[in-house]
């Protein structure tokens, strides 16, 4: 017998007006070990940590630029990643996003790790 909902299938995006996110949550339930989508704007004001305040955290974050141009401040490097352009790194390397000449869009892959951190600052300790 075929169900007629879709709910074990289709993942449906959440919304953070306030924030401008979306997020897609891929782990079903299936313990901490999942991961997140986050489709993101980037302003040229750098989002969480300021450039001289970069963030650290255990994993690794994936990112691809859906639009515009994006800095990735890694350590002492600036790091141009454009449109079509996708970044991985380990985030135990201190880091920040920023817009290049403008807004810009990504979409993240989080980790567990990446999901507090990005998502939830006041959560991290």
């Amino acid at each position: 017998m075929e169900s007629t909902d879709d709910e074990d299938v289709v993942i449906r995006p959440q919304r953070d007006e306030q924030r401008g996110l979306t997020t897609w949550v891929l782990n079903r339930g299936s313990g901490p070990a999942g991961a997140t989508v986050v489709k993101m704007p980037i302003t040229d004001e750098a989002r969480g940590p300021g450039a001289d305040q970069l963030g650290v955290h255990p994993g690794k974050d994936w990112f691809t630029v859906l639009s515009g141009t994006v800095t990735l401040i890694l350590g002492e490097r600036a790091i141009r990643v454009e449109t079509g352009q996708a970044a991985e790194f380990s985030t135990m390397i201190p880091h920040a996003f920023k817009a290049h000449g403008g807004p810009a869009e990504i979409l993240c892959v989080l980790d567990h790790d990446g999901q507090r951190t990005h998502l939830h600052p006041a959560a991290v300790g």
